[in-house]
Parts: structure tokens; C-alpha cells; sequence
């Protein structure tokens, strides 16, 4: 939903001098408003917008959206390209490789967190939507599943993110195989390439719940779906595999087997050793295609290094089990309408995004995007719970999260 500004960005003051009613803006205000714009834009504001934030944080209604005060002044700032083009991008481009690098080329898991914020969808569609947003603008090359081109064009030629780009279905993986940003091409070239698609189970942990492998050890679950290529006795040593390799895998290795059908083919060398020209693109077995080396739809990825422990678990589909739904991680605040297993990527990410922790995660990492520091008190930690059963209750819209922490960090 977009909300439009008045037709006349004419100056409430004046109208205010002019009839003799209305209030004027102090120096607390106008500070307030700078504030709110330079934290969530990064540039200094023009000043008929700075005075239409102003008129919002006194309490009058600019944006004709029934929102005042801050989150109205912060609606006002984020109509400003730079929110999109610097802030979200800067936000968002250290999940979309694996050295958390912010100074990457803008791509199809950056824009499409994007288009989900600027249009307040519910932000839980990031993990299991059959979503992707590009640009409409013209001269730019066409989305491709094989090339990032479109993106960087878009970077290059400075079109707007907030006004181009369009929600459309995801190219290169069939519709049931869709699981929002996990399944875009940047993330496919980032997580699935070589590895044993753990990588993509990690890294999504990590960016979407703020919860890394080692947050969320608990060496009391079944071993039974540890795969082969874990070692048993690392080192010789049982009591390593006991006491550490099982408290991770125990509950990763159910929940990657998501991933099962899953590559991104960049190999330039065949099976037998000959030269060819990869796709480039994110790969998915569909009914009907098999692994020449598995004989299933399983990619041989997950049979690799079978002979490290031969008794371990062997892959036979993509079917996951959420076995953190018990123990010390039932705490992460699984959705007990969902049925904690399932099969494929898209069911495993409702799994993940229908979680507290989820929901937790994505209003910290506003707070200290927006705020520039992590919360350090016990007024920071009561704002982070509201703001979270807000965000939990407003459709998961996280604009609006962005406008309401503005607020709270509007005071110097």
C-alpha cells in the first residue's frame, strides 16, 4: 500500500499564520525531524519536506494516512529515494553472501526485501513467497536466472527503487519450489554452490532468526539424521562428535534436507572431468529428473564424502523435520498451528518465518539500524517487545517497524 502526499505541499505554517490557527514548530521539533530523516535516509532533508515533519510530529496529519506524531514524520522521510537506494541496500546486502559484505552489487534477494518493505507486505513471505521484484524502467536488460545484469544496470543507470520496481513470480525454479529470497539467484549463487547446502540453512539462521549454529546447540536430539559425510570420531575421538559436531548437526541435518533437490550449477567440468559452460543459474530436480549419481531427485551433494561414516543417515528426499520443536529451542517460539514438518524449501521457511524468534530477529536489527547502537537498557528492551507484538500484529509490516523505531530514537 502506498500512501501519497497531499496534492499542495503547502507550508501548514503559512496556512496556519493565514487563518490564525494551527501551531508552529519549535527548535525541539525541527531537530526531532532532522533526526528522523538523516537516521532513516542519510541526507539532510529539503525544507518543505523537514516542515511537513515538523507538522507531523505536532500532530497534524500531512500524509492524509491517519498516522502522526513520529511514525508520521518517519512515513514522510521514507517517501525520500535514499531509504531505498542506501538504506535498505546497505541493510540488506550483507545476507546475500557469505562474508556479510556490505559493498556488493544491488540483486534479486536485496531488491525483492526491498519491494516486500516498501509495499508492506507481510515481511514472513521473505522465506517461503513465490516473490521476486525487478525493475520496470526502461533500457534495462531483461531479469535473467543466469546473470545478475539487470541489477547492476539498475545501480548503474540510477533508477529508482521506489518507484520501479514490480513484484512478479520467481523465474528458474518451478512455483512449488519457491521459497522467497532462499531460492533467488543471489542467494542460490551465495549458498548452494558446492558445500552440502548447509550453507543456506546457516546463513538464513543467522540473517533471519539473528541466531547462529552456536546460539542454538543442544546435544540432547536424536543423531539419527546425521548424514554420512560427519564423522563420528573426529580426530579419534568419540567425545568430540558427542559433545560438539552432534549439538549442530542433530537439528540442522533434519531441517537441510529442505535443500534436497536443490544446486547452482557453476561447474565447469562434467562428471567425467570434461570441459563445459555452466548455467549459472540455481538448478532444482522436479518430479520426473534425477541425480545421475544419486538415482533420485537428491543432489549429489548430499551423498558427498559418504564413506566417513557409512553408517549414517543416506538422503532419500527433500522431507525435513523441525527436531529443535522440543528441548532448549522450543523457546525460539515455533507456531504450534504448523505442523513442524514437511517437505521442501517453502514449507521449512514458513516453519523459520512463523516463529517469535523471526519476528524478534527482524525488530532488532531495525533498532540498531535505525537507532546505530543495540539496545542498552531496560527502556530499549520494553520498546524492542512492543515493537515486536506490533510488528506481530500489524501484518508483519515492517515499514511501519522502521517508522515506530524512528520515533522512539528520535531524542539525541
Amino acid at each position: 500500500m502506498f500512501r501519497c502526499l497531499s496534492l499542495k505541499r503547502v507550508s501548514v505554517a503559512i496556512l496556519a499564520f493565514a487563518f490564525g490557527t494551527g501551531v508552529y514548530a519549535g527548535p525541539a521539533e525541527q531537530q526531532q525531524a532532522k533526526r528522523i530523516h538523516e537516521r532513516l535516509t542519510g541526507v539532510i532533508p529539503e525544507a518543505s519536506v523537514l516542515l511537513d515533519m515538523e507538522q507531523e510530529l505536532l500532530g497534524t496529519d500531512i500524509l492524509i494516512d491517519g498516522v502522526t506524531g513520529g511514525e508520521g514524520a518517519a512515513l514522510i522521510a521514507m517517501e525520500n529515494e535514499a531509504f531505498y537506494s542506501a538504506t535498505l541496500k546497505n541493510w540488506v546486502a550483507p545476507w546475500t553472501n557469505r562474508d556479510q559484505n556490505v559493498f556488493v552489487p544491488l540483486n534479486d534477494y536485496t531488491a525483492t526485501v526491498m519491494g516486500l518493505i516498501r509495499d508492506e507486505s507481510d515481511f514472513r513471505e521473505v522465506l517461503y513467497e513465490n516473490v521476486l521484484y525487478v525493475s520496470n524502467a526502461a533500457g534495462l536488460p531483461a531479469y535473467s536466472n543466469n546473470d545478475n545484469a539487470h541489477y547492476e544496470a539498475i545501480e548503474t543507470q540510477g533508477v529508482s527503487l521506489k518507484d520501479t520496481l514490480v513484484r512478479q513470480s520467481q523465474v528458474g525454479v518451478p512455483a512449488e519450489a519457491t521459497a522467497g529470497v532462499m531460492t533467488t539467484r543471489a542467494a542460490a549463487e551465495a549458498f548452494f554452490v558446492d558445500g552440502t547446502n548447509r550453507a543456506m540453512f546457516r546463513y538464513t539462521l543467522l540473517n533471519h532468526t539473528c541466531r547462529d549454529l552456536e546460539q542454538v546447540q543442544d546435544t540432547t536430539r536424536s543423531p539419527d539424521r546425521i548424514r554420512q559425510d560427519v564423522s563420528r570420531s573426529p580426530g579419534g575421538d568419540s567425545r568430540v562428535f558427542l559433545n560438539n559436531c552432534i549439538s549442530c548437526h542433530s537439528g540442522m541435518d533434519p531441517l537441510t534436507q529442505a535443500f534436497a533437490y536443490y544446486d547452482f550449477d557453476n561447474d565447469e567440468t562434467d562428471e567425467d572431468g570434461n570441459a563445459r559452460t555452466p548455467s549459472n543459474a540455481i538448478v532444482y530436480n522436479a518430479a520426473g529428473q534425477l541425480d545421475p549419481v544419486t538415482g533420485t531427485r537428491v543432489d549429489k551433494k548430499y551423498h558427498i564424502n559418504s564413506t566417513t561414516f557409512p553408517y549414517g543417515y543416506v538422503t532419500p528426499d527433500d522431507s525435513w523435520d523441525n527436531y529443535w520443536r522440543s528441548g532448549p529451542n522450543s523457546l525460539l517460539g515455533w507456531d504450534s498451528a504448523l505442523p513442524g514438518s514437511g517437505n521442501g524449501a517453502k514449507s521449512m521457511g514458513r516453519e523459520l518465518a512463523h516463529s517469535e524468534v523471526f519476528a524478534q530477529c527482524q525488530v532488532e536489527k531495525v533498532f540498531k539500524n535505525v537507532c546505530l547502537r543495540d539496545p542498552v537498557n531496560a527502556a530499549d528492551l520494553a520498546e524492542l517487545q512492543t515493537l515486536t507484538t506490533t510488528f506481530q500484529s500489524n501484518n508483519y509490516n515492517l515499514k511501519n517497524v522502521f517508522a515506530a523505531t524512528a520515533d522512539y530514537c528520535k531524542q539525541p
